[in-house]
């Protein structure tokens, strides 16, 4: 751990899909209302790639794209959970779907809203979010 991050652990609902993100422990969590996030109820926070890891499950792994094909939706194939992916917005990060976490180092949760049905349009006036992959240093 390093500063003032927390190690969180989760996975998907059978149990055959397991990680550990580090983040800390008041999270901001993105609500997207994006054709597939208001489907799946995608409520998320985005971590750089170095602070994720898959403990055990890549092989029950699949990959759902569309549209663009930058967004990897990956999903557990046994039970169909989506415990993180990555997203457009960051690419280069992970998605981590905050209903997916083993209880007990969440301490709190701010929303922000992303207008992804005008993607292009929020992502040009919210400049930065692009960067919540990027290390902070």
């Amino acid at each position: 751990m390093s500063g003032d991050l927390v190690t969180h652990t989760g996975g998907c609902h059978c149990g055959k899909v397991r990680f550990e993100v580090l983040a800390p422990p008041a999270l901001e969590v993105y609500d997207c209302n994006c054709s597939i996030c208001v489907k799946k109820q995608n409520r998320h926070f985005i971590v750089p790639m170095a602070k994720f890891k898959l403990l055990q499950g890549e092989e029950n792994l699949t990959t759902y794209t569309f549209n663009t094909k930058v967004a990897k939706h990956t999903f557990c194939k046994t039970c169909g959970v989506q415990s993180f992916y990555s997203p457009r917005s960051n690419p280069d990060g992970k998605g981590i779907a905050i209903h997916c976490l083993d209880p007990g180092t969440v301490t709190g949760v701010s929303t922000v809203n992303v207008d992804g049905e005008h993607w292009e349009e929020w992502m040009a006036k919210n400049t930065s979010f692009k960067d919540k992959s990027k290390e902070q240093v």
